[in-house]
């Protein structure tokens, strides 16, 4: 037995000296992989026939596999950028849904019992103009904006409904002087989609009662629109239709530090402030702010437009009544009010269905800001004043 085990000193030699040698890289050894060497020198020593020694190739054998690599986890594909379209009527980025949408034109009360009228802050555009009595009247153009209360509805001019032939508008309105409609039967085909509450559209209506008739009319975008596709209204603005040019807004230190803008009317004065801030000009009607009940908000523009054109009152259009006429086609002067600063020019309109263009002294459009436009049509001669 002694001798087995000197016959086998050279082996157990060897084995511890591979041993050492592997303390200085033991992550390519498992301690398995050592005690099976020594069991298998152990066994040699109790028998009688010598077993080959064990070589540095066998034991690498036991040597651990490579641990697997973590697979690594897909990277989330970027999501694809929503699609955006400028809109036709006031040039902001939308949804392209509603960036070509038909236009929705609604006349508007501006009675003192009407105030505060609603629907102010959702309309691309919105004019005031003189009207019976001396008072005013208002149209809302609306495309990419909704509103759920527009109102109170009045009756149509045939200035208004000619303003809005030119966004070939579904135009609604609560009947009319004998002459407009007149006009809407005979001429306004291609023109305008009629939405009239006495004439097939009433469905498109309500009355509130918290205002006597006839100052309580309402209706919303979603009913005229609506009510639009039912009396065959086009989904879309015609594309051929001239489209007012738009640039973005200035850095705020390229726009003027304030404006005020004063335009005094029979009935009422509206002024605008301009918040260089903000780059709107902020509307008061007779010296108090004005809100929009239909969003409790500040009503506001980013650009002020004043046509000076013609007004006149006849008692011969329709008998019994005074009723005003506008001279809404031709041309005249044009006051065009942006971040503060004041172009003057010329407003254009060659007939019915064609766009009121604004001309710089070159004869160029004059661009607006992105944003909402109200159109302030004054009688010519009004004194506007402007300051700073």
């Amino acid at each position: 037995m002694r001798s087995g085990i000197v016959r086998y000193l050279p082996v157990m030699s060897s084995i511890l000296r591979w041993w050492q040698d592997a303390a200085m890289s033991r992550s390519t050894l498992r301690p398995t992989a050592v005690a099976l060497a020594v069991a298998l020198a152990i066994a040699g020593c109790g028998s009688s026939t010598p077993s080959p020694s064990p070589s540095p190739t066998a034991v690498a054998v036991a040597s651990p596999s490579p641990s697997p690599s973590p697979s690594p986890s897909p990277s989330p594909s970027p999501s694809p950028s929503p699609e955006v379209a400028y809109a036709d009527l006031d040039g902001l980025p939308v949804d392209p849904a509603i960036a070509h949408r038909l236009p929705i034109a609604v006349s508007i009360d501006d009675a003192r019992a009407a105030r505060p009228q609603s629907g102010f802050n959702a309309a691309s555009i919105v004019y005031q103009a003189p009207a019976d009595g001396y008072e005013t009247r208002y149209m809302f153009v609306y495309q990419s904006g909704d509103a759920a209360d527009v109102g109170p509805v009045r009756s149509s001019r045939l200035y208004l409904v000619q303003w809005a032939a030119e966004y070939r508008a579904a135009f609604a309105h609560y009947g009319g002087d004998r002459q407009t409609l007149t006009w809407i039967k005979e001429k306004s085909a291609g023109l305008i989609t009629n939405v009239d509450a006495l004439f097939g559209s009433a469905a498109a209506f309500h009355r509130i009662s918290s205002r006597p008739k006839p100052h309580n009319a309402y209706t919303s975008t979603d009913d005229l629109r609506a009510m639009a596709a039912r009396r065959g209204g086009p989904a879309e603005l015609d594309p051929t239709i001239h489209r007012r040019p738009f640039v973005d807004e200035s850095p705020t230190s390229a726009r003027a530090a304030s404006q005020t803008i004063r335009i005094p009317y029979r009935t009422n004065v509206v002024t605008y402030d301009y918040d260089r801030g903000a780059n709107v000009y902020l509307r008061s009607v007779d010296g108090k702010a004005q809100t929009d009940p239909a969003d409790g908000k500040r009503v506001a523009t980013r650009n002020v437009v004043v046509l000076f054109q013609s007004f006149r009152i006849d008692v011969k259009i329709e008998p019994g009544h005074a009723r005003p006429v506008i001279g809404s086609i031709g041309k005249g002067d044009a006051w065009v009010f942006r971040e503060g600063r004041l172009t003057k020019g010329t407003w254009v309109k060659e007939d019915v269905g064609a766009t009121t263009r604004l001309l710089d002294a070159s004869g160029q459009e004059i661009p607006l800001v992105r944003g909402n436009t109200f159109i302030q049509v004054v009688p010519t001669g009004t004194k506007v004043a402007v300051g700073s």
